[in-house]
């Protein structure tokens, strides 16, 4: 009978009898040598006892395996439903206590992978729902518009007017393709950022070249306050990105005539730039929820955006261990501060 056939019963059946053979022939041998009748009863006592304490042990040892297997499958049967964490052993030099612990840390890792999952199909459904939301409109423009040119008869001039805002369209779904791109390469740790000691003047000219005309076309006053040999480690295209983010919602949400002052402030651990507008403000309920992707208020839908940019500028300040903080009321305008570590 080959050891991976014989079972525990079995197994302890074997050693009763192999232990009762063996107690019998010594008894038979002293019977032999002695020819002494008390000292085979006092053998036989002995042999008694040792026999009883053996299956005390035994049938103990089984009872104990029983119910840790009993257990063990329990504890199984409710990790895998994710019904209720493993019981703890009150005994830590009890001989189940290492195996008991680590299934208590296997659930752990287990139920935080299965919320780590749902999180993420939570946040992938809503970002489909959001990118379906932002492309609906923009589709259906383009579709009415060349229904138009296919089934009705258009004069030239009405034609330019349908192309022209074909091409606005177009614009919008490219721009908001790419900033998808931009954003998903961030979270993805595709793209990553390349931090050196360079000045911020440089950065700050490239993100206000992005918004002059826009602010130019509306007659807003910008004015810009920064030493050009104030340094701190950045990485300039992408921090850039961020600082045009901001500053593009401030041309955008301030009205013509008004002003944007952008400036910055070296303190003892980080850099701070604030840029400040004479825009509508916004309500402190919602300052949170402004960084939120695809978040633009009730408001302000006639204004051109898709409420991804200051999304975007958090993340990209966030990956190099800055943050940014708004201060803003209703009518007093707002105030973003990017805050960059100096070291």
């Amino acid at each position: 009978m080959s050891a991976q056939k014989l079972s525990v019963n079995r197994a302890c059946a074997v050693l009763g009898a192999a232990l009762l053979c063996a107690m019998g022939g010594m008894t038979a041998v002293l019977y032999i040598l002695t020819q002494n009748g008390t000292a085979v009863l006092y053998l036989l006592i002995f042999c008694a006892f040792v026999m009883g304490s053996v299956a005390c042990f035994v049938g103990l040892l089984r009872r104990k395996l029983t119910l840790f297997s009993d257990l063990l499958c329990q504890t199984l049967d409710d990790m895998m439903a994710g019904e209720s964490e493993p019981v703890q052993p009150y005994e830590e030099e009890s001989l189940f206590y290492k195996i008991q612990y680590r299934m208590a840390r296997l659930y752990e890792v287990m139920s935080e992978n299965r919320r780590r999952i749902a999180r993420e199909r939570a946040e992938l459904q809503e970002l489909v729902s959001d990118i379906s939301h932002q492309v609906k409109t923009p589709i259906a423009n383009l579709k009415m518009i060349n229904s138009t040119l296919l089934e009705q008869e258009v004069p030239e001039q009405k034609q330019r007017e349908f192309l022209s805002a074909q091409a606005g369209q177009l614009d919008k779904l490219d721009f908001l393709m790419q900033a998808m791109i931009k954003t998903s390469r961030l979270e993805t740790g595709v793209i990553s950022l390349e931090k050196k000691i360079q000045p911020v003047y440089d950065t700050l000219a490239i993100a206000l070249g992005g918004i002059l005309l826009n602010a130019e076309q509306k007659h807003i006053d910008v004015q810009v306050s920064c030493p050009e040999h104030l340094a701190v480690s950045h990485d300039r295209k992408w921090t850039g990105e961020a600082l045009f983010n901001i500053l593009d919602n401030a041309v955008k949400y301030t009205p013509d005539g008004g002003r944007i002052r952008v400036g910055t402030e070296c303190m003892e651990v980080y850099l701070k730039i604030s840029i400040s507008d004479t825009g509508k403000g916004i309500a402190e309920v919602h300052h949170g929820t402004v960084f939120k992707r695809f978040y633009r208020e009730d408001d302000v839908h006639e204004v051109e955006g898709i409420g991804i940019g200051l999304y975007l500028a958090r993340e990209i300040i966030t990956l190099q261990g800055g943050y940014i903080r708004l201060e803003s009321a209703p009518g007093e305008g707002s105030c973003f501060s990017v805050f960059l570590p100096r070291e």
